[in-house]
């Protein structure tokens, strides 16, 4: 069951912060409103309530940037292959352990909502032998059934992830190309809360087979035995930014709000 009901204080966040990007180069220092575009990750997140928050980035203008507006920053190595490993990295340099969940919230989700984070967090809490939470919201169409770019979870009636795939899943098994089964189909958040202790074994595994043929670094937790619990989640987490249109996007849905 979704609750809200987790005590401040009682989870970590980490936001993996990379200035490189291939679709949209510098986009965590994008201005949208008059602020950094990971400024708004910063503060959505200090707003749910976490113990701390840390921006991870091996950047020293990100860095330079984040203390700018009042984050704790940790820099990270740029040999870390993804957010997951710079995330893996602050638990290490400031020996986390597993008494708290650490919540990865991506550097370009300028508009996650806070209860979000408080969910993914209170999840992991819920279930002591689980490794890893996420969330899912409904699939709104065929289209987005059939696109490569979202990524589809089925999971157990426990909640327990069963897998993650960019194909269609469940699959129509009567080829009518999801003409019906995109409205049994759940869309995976990219919010994760891990245990400490799991996330340096993930961050120090290799990739495994799956992994690489769909290009989801959740199957190799699966594939490690982790179990990852979902639940649906009801908040409005608007655009993540990957393009130029993301951020036009991003900027309207803020004034929008603003005059509300």
């Amino acid at each position: 069951m979704q609750t809200d009901s987790v005590e401040k204080g009682e989870f970590r966040i980490v936001i993996p912060a990379r200035l490189n990007s291939t679709r949209l180069p510098g986009k965590v220092l994008l201005d949208i409103a008059g602020k950094p575009l990971v400024q708004h990750v910063w503060e959505r997140s200090v707003s749910s309530g976490a113990e701390q928050v840390v921006i991870a980035t091996d950047d020293s203008r990100v860095a330079s940037a984040a203390e700018g507006f009042g984050a704790t920053v940790c820099m990270t190595s740029k040999a870390c292959r993804s957010g997951t490993d710079r995330v893996a990295e602050v638990c290490q340099e400031l020996a986390w352990t597993d008494d708290k969940p650490v919540v990865n919230v991506q550097g370009d989700a300028p508009l996650m909502p806070p209860k979000s984070i408080r969910t993914v967090a209170g999840l992991l809490l819920d279930n002591p032998g689980a490794e890893m939470a996420t969330l899912c919201v409904g699939i709104d169409s065929p289209k987005e059934y059939l696109d490569p770019n979202v990524v589809k979870v089925v999971f157990d009636r426990a909640g327990r992830a069963l897998y993650f795939s960019r194909s269609p899943i469940p699959a129509d098994s009567h080829g009518e190309e999801g003409a019906k089964a995109w409205r049994s189909a759940w869309r995976h958040l990219g919010l994760y809360a891990y245990r400490a202790e799991a996330l340096q074994r993930l961050a120090s595994a290799e990739p495994c087979e799956l992994e690489s043929l769909e290009r989801l670094e959740q199957l190799r937790a699966m594939w490690m035995g982790m179990t990852i619990m979902i639940v649906p989640d009801t908040e409005d987490h608007g655009p993540d930014v990957d393009t130029q249109e993301d951020l036009l996007s991003v900027e309207a849905y803020l004034a929008r709000k603003k005059s509300e």
